[in-house]
């Protein structure tokens, strides 16, 4: 199963259209999580104790736990992340905290590093950008280092289309030369 994790909230996102390039290449069913739909809770105390509690019993039942179960579970990963103000959506952030579960999707070793429980060794990180991106250590990034030490993530491939909106631009041929990339990488 591939998890596509959906940040874009725009109804012509430019990055959706690349990720369903991507998906177009991945020949397996797709789960797809809507950052949008989705009412994270509010990380409060309680929240942090109840949560906590459940950790320390080994119970996962109670539903803020079913994200981090899919996510385990998912044989790769698609995230579609538009690049907003040097990173990510918030909502993205908010995911990788509702899924970072110590017993679900890695636990801890010995020497307190991190051991992978999850089954994905692939993520494509798929991002569109109106403006040059300076780095991408913010976005893809952070998400390549969670996923390869926390999850086992072995392989995080970036797509962007990036200048999108600068004065002058076309951005049809921008997203063309992208949609190129994506085919001889993954084709």
């Amino acid at each position: 199963m591939i998890l596509l994790i959906d940040a874009c909230v725009r109804k012509d996102s430019r990055t959706k259209r690349l990720c369903r390039r991507v998906l177009s290449h991945l020949n397996d069913t797709v789960e797809t999580v809507r950052l949008e739909e989705i009412d994270f809770p509010k990380t409060n105390e309680a929240f942090l104790k109840k949560r906590d509690a459940c950790i320390a019993a080994g119970d996962f039942s109670d539903p803020m736990f079913d994200l981090a179960k899919q996510f385990a579970r998912a044989d790769a990963v698609v995230v579609a992340a538009p690049h907003w103000d040097l990173s990510f959506p918030a909502a993205l952030k908010q995911y990788f905290e509702q899924i970072n579960v110590v017993g679900l999707t890695f636990k801890y070793g010995d020497s307190d590093i991190p051991i992978p429980l999850c089954r994905a060794k692939r993520l494509f990180y798929v991002a569109t950008a109106g403006g040059p991106v300076r780095s991408h250590a913010f976005g893809f990034g952070y998400v390549e280092a969670l996923g390869r030490e926390f999850y086992g993530i072995e392989i995080a491939t970036l797509f962007c289309a990036e200048g999108l909106d600068i004065f002058g631009a076309d951005p049809e041929a921008i997203l063309l030369s992208a949609e190129a990339e994506i085919d001889r990488t993954l084709g």
